[in-house]
């Protein structure tokens, strides 16, 4: 018995303590991923994917909640485009192609729709959730020697799953407002010589992204509360 006393003590404490550790959540998320981009403009006025590029980026997260994380994401990518593929003709049947490098820098709110996470069952945690997301971003290019920077007003859909405790897979699309026309180059910024508003003469980008993260910082080590 005396031997038996400390084995089944040590035993006693090992499935206390699991359960605990398995219960844990945590407070930031950090990764990357890639995709493909697509973009909308007077080279291309309504085929998002006709001359689709490709994008990497990389992401952090600060999870609120089960439901609601702030994340910044910095996004490098490519886009292109050719008048010659669009239906519409250009005055003196001009035509334009164009190939951009851009990088973005954005700041989003997501809201899931699930109780994202893998634990407690009243807190009706689950595995996997569609989300929402919306934010606020700066993104700038290179194009034919042209330089441009501009705000932009990302926003878009996604879904997470929980590969485990800490390892998250993700796909997310997310359309963006560009405050600028000139993300094909200056050549494209007005070739019909139409006069129109700051707000409505601007182009769009797309970004279409797998995504992989990793979680860290315990938002609770230990779980014990006493009034």
């Amino acid at each position: 018995m005396k031997i038996l006393t400390p084995v089944i003590l040590l035993i006693a404490v090992f499935f206390a303590v699991v359960p605990a550790a398995a219960q844990e959540d945590y407070r930031f998320d950090a990764g990357g991923g890639i995709g493909m981009t697509g973009y909308l403009g007077d080279a291309n006025s309504s085929n998002l994917w006709s001359h689709p590029g490709v994008d990497g980026m990389l992401l952090f997260r600060y999870m609120r909640n089960p439901r609601i994380a702030f994340k910044t994401g910095v996004y490098v990518g490519t886009l292109s485009g050719d008048t010659n593929d669009m239906a519409d003709v250009l005055p003196d049947v001009a035509q334009f192609k164009f190939s951009t490098t851009f990088v973005e820098l954005s700041e989003m709110f997501e809201f899931n729709f699930f109780n994202y996470g893998i634990g407690e069952k009243y807190r009706k945690l689950k595995r996997w959730s569609p989300y929402i997301t919306g934010g606020l971003g700066a993104t700038m290019w290179f194009t034919s020697g042209y330089t441009g920077i501009a705000f932009t007003l990302p926003f878009g859909i996604g879904a997470k799953y929980k590969i485990n405790k800490r390892l998250n897979l993700g796909l997310e699309f997310l359309m963006k407002k560009v405050f600028s026309d000139r993300l094909d180059g200056p050549d494209l910024s007005d070739p019909h010589a139409i006069k129109s508003s700051f707000a409505k003469n601007t182009d769009w980008y797309s970004t279409l992204s797998v995504t992989l993260s990793y979680e860290f910082s315990k938002r609770c080590a230990t779980c014990n509360y006493k009034e």
